[in-house]
Formats: structure tokens, sequence, C-alpha cells
């Protein structure tokens, strides 16, 4: 086969889902392929977690069923998202190879009867499951239903982090070809302090568990092995895939607020496509939110370019502490929320709802209920839906601003030691995001050291640890005429957790024009009040500016009398610093006046919706798609012309959006 990337292929937008057919007789197969044409249903995604049926004995393989709901599948029309089988182990590989299972932080051990109960760097695992790969591959590698492979299923969702002496073994390796020498190691890490230092490579373990605090380097870099551990193990499975089938190949990625254990802008180039699970996480103050920005992370891992939603949720999941179903009109909603902003197909977890198991009161398209149920009524409006939105597929998303997002500084911020446990770096992301979001501005999530050429705004929230090199790209940018804000606790340590000196900001600090002394942060409840009028809360720090206008002081707590907000001419641009943690009001309020100043727009103008309607634009060379997605209680009146693609009305000026309602517009 071509060693050359297979692009994924499909007539408009993808409407599909996960289908798990070992757990329903035959008879039932034939009753959901129907169901599924009724839905409009096009793209299937089958055995994710087939192995035990697969290989009942260890290399006795059964395809019969596998290969009877594919020719029936196929015979449908409908296309296959055919998944590897690998995501967990059956119970006679456990049985076999006790090893396999992962060891936590703590030393103890997590034991079969859940899933990916295997450690990624067990040799055991690592060749049964690609033997699975193999003979699943050569079976079915050049089968015309299969449109898109499926590498295991959620990567690291539970096991990213292995402890075993496998993974030290693994470790260790990594950590060779890192620092070449264990002087260099000793340095990234630190290890004068308390008495750290190693002398041989076998020395070093895991950061498991220890009675004091650990070392913040050794943590930060384990986090980056166990990332690049299991990319090794996805990119074992995909070159099986690709020495015998020319379909694209991905796995399903987790960009969501509640998971952090992968640096997808590692994973990206090894993806034909990139894709996405998203769940609405009810934890959060305003998951809708959450929904556009996972989205627009999604769009930004891939490069702008179209993305495929693999798994999503028609109502309630099942692993929250509170499970709330969507109202009516809400699954619609997050759905083509996640079109606006990138992606060129819409699927769900799952088809038909489990009667057993973890998941049986996990939502589905088809519920328990059956289909004299709201929720069937909605999903088959929503593959009508999808089907008329076919020349959509391939546009672009338009963005004028940038946020810079980094796993890294994710990671970085999570230390034992740091100086306030009330706020991390996900609120600082989401603070920031919001704030763009109710002013109706389009954002491209983009990695530390991108080109930013194509921005009128960039955003850097909370980069704490960041490079010199990827500090200077926003700096440059910026004295070549950019607008940019940054936010507290950016700059703060290098890529080996080690602090800039000199004030805090590091590598910004002169572009800022300001320097930080010392942090100050605040408890949980205590207000700050700044000459501005606006309101702070949990932080502050004692600094001066040096070259920066200030544009807002603080008048209490303490950093009474020193800056909160500042505003620095650099070059030919400005560059903003937000010292604080404003309130929603304020943030919206101060990036109003910057996006401005910089000349950023939203999407059209509109009226109404309280910070609750997204304006988000996709553009293609057959023309322009301007989707508005109102989440609000009251109708909404928005700029407009064109053709109305889920009404099919003529628009001429203006267009009202009813409450709850969604418009697209082809302009």
């Amino acid at each position: 086969m071509s060693d050359a990337r297979a692009a994924f292929v499909h007539d408009g937008i993808a409407f599909g889902c996960d289908y798990n057919p070992e757990q329903w007789s035959p008879e039932v197969w034939d009753e959901d392929i129907r169901l599924m044409g009724q839905a409009g249903v096009d793209l299937v995604a089958i055995n994710v977690f087939g192995w035990s049926h697969l290989e009942p004995r260890e290399g006795q393989f059964d395809f019969g069923a596998l290969d009877d709901i594919v020719n029936r599948l196929h015979a449908a029309g409908i296309r296959l998202n055919l998944g590897t089988g690998t995501a967990s182990p059956p119970a006679w590989l456990v049985r076999a190879h006790p090893d396999i299972l992962p060891m936590a932080e703590d030393g103890t051990r997590r034991y079969h009867g859940g899933r990916q109960a295997w450690c990624p760097s067990s040799p055991a695992y690592r060749t049964a499951a690609l033997r699975l790969v193999r003979a699943v591959a050569e079976r079915y590698g050049d089968h015309p239903a299969v449109a898109l492979w499926h590498v295991s299923n959620e990567l690291g969702c539970h096991n990213a982090l292995c402890y075993c002496a496998h993974s030290a073994v693994a470790f260790r390796a990594w950590l060779r070809r890192r620092y070449k020498s264990i002087e260099a190691l000793n340095d990234a890490w630190g290890t004068a302090f308390w008495s750290q230092t190693y002398r041989e490579w076998d020395e070093i373990e895991p950061p498991r568990i220890t009675l004091s605090t650990r070392n913040p380097g050794q943590v930060l870099d384990f986090r980056r092995f166990s990332s690049d551990e299991l990319l090794d193990h996805y990119r074992s499975e995909a070159a099986i895939i690709r020495d015998v089938s020319d379909a694209p190949v991905t796995t399903n990625f987790m960009l969501t607020a509640h998971i952090d254990n992968l640096d997808y802008w590692s994973w990206a180039a090894d993806m034909d496509v990139i894709a996405n699970d998203h769940y609405l996480d009810h934890r959060l103050a305003d998951p809708t939110v959450e929904l556009a920005f996972a989205a627009d992370l999604t769009r930004g891992v891939s490069r702008g370019a179209p993305w495929l939603l693999m798994e999503h949720s028609t109502g309630a999941v099942n692993w929250q502490p509170l499970n709330l179903a969507k109202a009516p009109g809400e699954m619609l909603r997050n759905s083509l929320v996640h079109v606006a902003r990138g992606a060129d197909g819409i699927c769900f977890f799952q088809w038909r709802a489990s009667v057993q198991g973890s998941e049986k009161f996990h939502s589905a398209m088809l519920p328990h209920a059956g289909t004299d149920s709201a929720a069937w009524r909605e999903v088959c409006e929503l593959g009508a839906i999808a089907g008329a939105l076919d020349d959509v597929a391939g546009t672009r998303v338009e963005a004028e601003v940038a946020l810079v997002f980094s796993w890294e500084s994710w990671w970085a911020t999570q230390a034992e030691s740091r100086p306030s446990h009330s706020i991390g770096y996900l609120d600082q992301v989401h603070a920031a995001y919001g704030a763009l979001y109710a002013l109706g501005l389009t954002v491209d999530v983009v990695a530390p050291g991108s080109d930013l050429s194509r921005y009128k705004l960039v955003i850097v929230p909370g980069l704490h640890l960041v490079r010199e090199h990827e500090a200077r790209v926003v700096t440059d940018w910026v004295a070549a005429g950019g607008t940019a804000l940054v936010t507290f606790y950016t700059g703060t340590v290098d890529q080996d957790d080690r602090v800039w000196t000199g004030g805090y900001t590091g590598p910004f600090r002169d572009a800022l024009g300001i320097r930080i002394e010392e942090f100050a942060p605040v408890a949980p409840g205590t207000e700050l009040h700044l000459s501005s009028g606006a309101i702070a809360r949990l932080w502050s720090e004692r600094s001066t500016a040096t070259t920066a206008t200030v544009v807002a002081s603080h008048l209490d707590g303490p950093a009474a009398g020193t800056p909160a907000i500042t505003r620095n001419d650099w070059g030919g641009g400005q560059a903003w610093y937000l010292g604080t943690m404003l309130d929603a009001a304020a943030y919206r309020e101060l990036l109003a006046t910057i996006a401005d100043a910089a000349g950023v727009r939203p999407a059209t103008a509109h009226d109404g919706g309280d910070g609750r309607v997204e304006l988000v634009r996709r553009t293609g060379a057959a023309g322009s798609y301007l989707f508005i997605v109102n989440h609000s209680a009251q109708s909404v009146t928005a700029d407009a012309s064109g053709r109305e693609l889920l009404t099919g009305q003529d628009v001429v000026g203006t267009i009202l959006v009813p409450a709850g309602g969604v418009r697209i517009v082809r302009e």
C-alpha cells in the first residue's frame, strides 16, 4: 500500500453512530439496519470492543458474526468506521499475562472487568493486540464498505498513566532518547534539590506516590512519556492497517474539559482525519460554552481542516454525578454547533441503548422507549438536516482571533506545589474563551509557536510553561502590528519547569512592559476591587509598569496600588496584560475594547440573545455559510442574506432566529 496519507471522503455531512451488534441477536440487526435507513444513518462504527468475540481463545479467530454484520450494513449502503477491536483485552489474555494490568501511582493494580485494563508499555499486550489488528486488517483491508479505520478507542481515557515495571523500563528508554546523558537529565529535573541526583539510569522510577511532594520535572516528563507511549502504540496499529488497506486511519480523541492525558498537538500529524468525542459536562458552570471551545480546539488540532465528531450524545450520559437529559431541541443545537465549527460528520454513541452493562443508562439514537419517542423523532429530524447540508462539507471556518493552548502548561500548572490550588489552567482558558464567545467572536485554538499571521487578535491565557521561541512568535507578531492579551501566570517556567528569573512573565516581560515581583493570590470568596470599577477574584500580583500604561489598578487586597490591567506599545502593535481574574462581565467588557481596537468583528451583526448566540461562518470555493445558533429563550434578529437551508426560505437583509433555534444561511 502507499505511504501517502489517505483522505476521509464522504458524500456530504456524515451522519452516524457507534453500533454494538454483539449485544443483540441477528434478528435485531435487521430491524436496526432498517431504522438506520429511516434515520439517515450512513456511517457506522463497529468492532470497537470486539476482541473477545473475534478471538475467544488465544490464536483462534472467529469472524463469522463480524462478516455477517459487515455484509448486511454494506448491502444497505452504510459505510463502516471499522474498529481494530483492541480497546479492552479479553479475560484469557489477562489470565495468561497478569502483568499487562496497569498500576496506579500508589503501586496498586487495576483489574479486569472494566475497560482499558492494560499497560501501554506491556510487551504481552502489544504482541497480542497487533496480532489481532493484522488479522482484522487482512480480512477487511479491501472490503468496499470500509470508509475509515478506527484504532482502539479513546486511547488513554483510563490507562494513560501506568506506573508498573514495564512502564519504568519504557520511561527510562524514553529519557535516554530525550536527554542523551544522565547529567542532562539531572540538570533538567533540578535533582540537586532534596538529594535526588541520579548516577545510573536504572535508579529512575516512574513518579509513584511519595511521602512528600514529588519532583515536578519528573512528573512533567512522565506525562510527556505517557502521551508518547500511547502514540507509539497507535502508530503500531496504524502501520499494520496501512500495509494492507488504502482506507484512512484515525482514532477518537477526547478534546474535552475533564481529560488532559494526551498532548494532541503531537498526535495530529499521524491522523488521516481528526476525530473527536465530546459530551456535555454538567459539572461546569456553562457546558454549552465548553462545547464550542472543544469544537474550536478540535479544529485547531486539525489545522483548520474539517474533522469528524465521532461520538456525542442524544441525551444523558451515564458517568457524571447527575446525568441530565437534554431539553427539546438541545441535541440538534449541540450537533449543529459542531458542524458550524468545522465538523464534516455528526456521529453518536450509541445507536441502540444497551440493556446491560455500565452504559445501559447512556442515551442512544434508538432509546429504550423505541421509535415512539421524542428522542427518536429528533434523531430523524437531525438526519434530514444533515442531508440538507451536503454543500457545507469541505468548507472551512473563518476566524480573526487565535487563542494559544498547551497541554504541557495544563500539566505543569497541576504541580503539587503551586501558588494557589483554587485556580487552574482551564479556569483561565475558559474565562478568556467565554468572554470571546459572549461577544460572538469566532476563535481558532492554536499550539504555542504557531504562525499567527492570519489573525488580528491573539489571546495567551495562563501559558505557564513556555519556550523562549514560542514566546518570541507572539512578541514578534505584536511588534509587526498585532494586538495580544496575555494573562497572569503566563511565562513562569520553561520547558524543564525551571522558573524564568528577573520577574514573572519571563520572555514576554519586555513586550508587556511590566515587571512582576511576587504572586499574591487570595482565597475563594474574596473580592478584589479595581480602579476601573471592575471586580476580580482569586489572583493578584505585586508588579510595576516599566513602559506600559496602567489601565486599571488594585484598590485593595495584597497587591493594592499595583497594576491589574496594562497596555504596552510594542513595535507597531499593542500587548495587553491582565494580572487578575475578572468577573465575567468585566472580562467581556475588556475584550470588547481590545477586539474593537484590533478591528475584530462577529461573523454578522445581531440583536438579542444576551451572549447566548453563536455566529460562525464556513467558507469554501462554492460560497459561504452563516450559522446562527440561538441558545437563549428569546428570538434573535441577525443580519443575513441568502438562502436559509433548514426552512428553504430566501433571506434579504435580516433573519429572525427563534428562541432555541438554528438557522444556516447560504450567503
